[in-house]
């Protein structure tokens, strides 16, 4: 399939990465960025103790931490495949079907983080766990046979497989290159939640030929 590079049909994705800088360059001005990181990151040992009020509702966090961002480089990193591949996906399945790939893949890196270390009180920002999932919908839809002794299928898995692991190291260079004074919550350097990477992109890949098949089911 060739990508689409149209952004007249890809204005959600630039919602997205407006509205997440916006949020990052606003705290930042402010000053406002360790309350907001405490306030909205998702901490899988929150689940389950007592809600004071003094932060967000624990279900609502995934959604939250995909507004927070560590610096500018994990900011500016994230925006970057997120414009580059929601702009294609988007263009092929439609505003609702990205809306969809985002919102649920922040909700399956975030389960797939809890699910890693259940007691873990380390909070997990950025919005890199659902740009996973656009990123896992863009191997799928977009991905080439270049494996010539396998199936045509079994090729784009592997691709989709590589891409992945490509995309696991990179966030592992970006917290490395971000870890500058250390991390506010943890006092070490920023700490990459690859499970969450991992599951937002499982859950992208499942989705995208369905989501496609939906969105042109009557052409």
């Amino acid at each position: 399939m060739r990508p689409s590079d149209s952004w007249s049909k890809a204005r959600l994705t630039a919602g997205i990465a407006l509205v997440t800088a916006g949020c990052w360059l606003i705290l930042r001005i402010l000053g406002f960025e360790l309350q907001a990181w405490i306030w909205g990151a998702f901490v899988p040992g929150r689940l389950g103790l007592p809600d004071d009020g003094s932060v967000a509702p624990f279900w609502l966090t995934p959604l939250t931490a995909t507004l927070l961002h560590a610096n500018i480089i994990h900011l500016g990193f994230n925006l970057l495949i997120l414009v580059f591949c929601g702009r294609r996906v988007e263009n092929v399945l439609g505003p609702a079907s990205l809306g969809i790939l985002y919102l649920l893949g922040a909700y399956a890196a975030a389960g797939a983080q809890y699910l890693a270390d259940p007691q873990s009180l380390v909070p997990m920002i950025g919005a890199s766990g659902a740009i996973s999932a656009v990123l896992g919908a863009y191997a799928m839809l977009f991905g080439r046979n270049r494996v010539s002794i396998v199936s045509g299928r079994l090729a784009v898995w592997l691709n989709a497989l590589w891409l992945m692991a490509a995309w696991v190291v990179l966030q592992v260079m970006v917290g490395i290159a971000s870890a500058q004074g250390g991390f506010p919550f943890t006092g070490e350097g920023m700490v990459i939640a690859a499970a969450a990477h991992i599951g937002g992109f499982i859950l992208g890949v499942i989705f995208a030929n369905p989501l496609f098949r939906f969105r042109w089911r009557n052409a």
